[in-house]
């Protein structure tokens, strides 16, 4: 009797085993049930400029997980957000392959991409493929284009030139040697600093791009530019061989000052600098590290309980980091998350309505052309120490 019931219970083993397998599936199906949307990224992660591409990520990715922290719902139903970055090695013709692949095998409404040069070779075909160009560059052009699928995350660098020049011209004299990158961003930057500099009365006694991306010796070409007695060093690209350039200058004996573009910021170049002190008399954009704004402090203070207390965040970081925050506001207030034309239509009010914490950038809206509405902070370095500054002041 014992061995006969021993035999039955053995035989229903794999039928229960079975039911409560499919049971405990569904279980976990509907306690999942969430549709994955990826957001694409393309841009420096290799080379000089890794570390400016890194820093961009790092700010979208933290966004993502306190998005999916909090819970994000569009159209009824749970949406997990997932950031597919790709190296381009900051070459345009690899961002426009890695945005086709992006929208076409991972279908992604929106693509993150922190370089001029990469943003115009996706706004040939953005439009036709249907998804938004989240441009990280503040060239004036990218929201020239009338590209209906572009958002420009900073503000225009125009709006540094008339000011920048006006302190260094002041401070040091009105003979300016131009070291920039050789990349489009500082192409661009290059094209209208130049002349402004000339119309405000200045001298450009000497004009040497160099390759920012490739290389970390900078002698040869630093040295070209000091032999015509400049009395400012107009420079920029990514922080770091920005930082390398200003230092082999101070090497070479060079006593005046710095005017940066808007892609360098102090805080990181200092690193590399060794502190301030080869860094007197630079003009610069704020350092978030430095920023005592509500929603710049309060994502500082988040960045690094996320990557570290040693670590500092970047505008690169803070800018996108609200920006994304604002693309899944968009993407709940539009009720989709793969209509782009829908979603961009809704990220002025996704920047209006965003709450001071996750404003990073103290975003005010955006205009009729695609561009944030954003007051710009700006600093010097005077006496080894960041001096914030508006830009109003300076042009007193």
């Amino acid at each position: 009797m014992k061995t006969t019931t021993l035999r039955r219970r053995l035989a229903l083993l794999p039928i229960a085993t079975t039911l409560l397998g499919a049971i405990g599936a569904m279980g976990a199906g509907s306690a999942l049930a969430q549709d994955l949307v990826k957001i694409g990224y393309t841009g420096p992660l290799s080379g000089g400029a890794a570390l400016y591409g890194k820093n961009v990520v790092n700010g979208i990715e933290m966004a993502i997980k306190e998005i999916n922290a909090a819970g994000l719902e569009v159209a009824g139903k749970k949406v997990k957000l997932e950031l597919v970055s790709l190296d381009d090695k900051y070459s345009p013709a690899e961002a426009a392959i890695n945005a086709r692949r992006l929208v076409q095998q991972y279908q992604t409404a929106a693509v993150f991409v922190p370089h001029s040069g990469g943003i115009y070779a996706m706004q040939a075909f953005n439009e036709q493929e249907k998804f938004i160009v989240m441009a990280y560059s503040s060239t004036p052009k990218i929201t020239e284009t009338g590209n209906k699928l572009t958002i420009r995350i900073p503000p225009t660098f125009n709006s540094y030139i008339e000011p920048f020049t006006k302190y260094e011209m002041k401070k040091y004299g009105k003979k300016v040697g131009m070291l920039p990158g050789d990349h489009d961003y500082a192409k661009n930057w290059s094209a209208l600093f130049e002349p402004a500099w000339i119309k405000a009365g200045g001298t450009v006694v000497s004009n040497n791009p160099m390759s920012y991306n490739r290389s970390a010796d900078f002698y040869s070409g630093v040295s070209r530019v000091l032999a015509e007695k400049p009395d400012v060093l107009f420079v920029g690209g990514p922080s770091e061989p920005t930082a390398l350039v200003a230092k082999q200058a101070r090497e070479l004996g060079f006593k005046g000052g710095f005017l940066i573009m808007d892609q360098a910021k102090l805080d990181e170049m200092s690193k590399v600098t060794g502190g301030l002190a080869m860094l007197e008399g630079s003009i610069g954009v704020m350092p978030v590290s430095y920023d005592e704004r509500t929603g710049p402090k309060a994502f500082a203070a988040a960045y690094r309980k996320a990557y570290g207390a040693d670590k500092d965040p970047t505008t690169e970081s803070s800018y996108n980091y609200a920006m994304t925050h604002a693309l899944a506001a968009a993407m709940k207030a539009a009720g989709t998350t793969t209509d782009a034309a829908a979603i961009r239509a809704q990220m002025n009010d996704a920047l209006m309505k965003m709450p001071k914490e996750q404003n990073a950038g103290e975003f005010k809206g955006v205009d009729a052309v695609g561009g944030t509405i954003v007051d710009p902070v700006v600093v010097t370095v005077e006496g080894g120490k960041i001096k914030p500054v508006s830009l109003s002041e300076l042009l007193k």
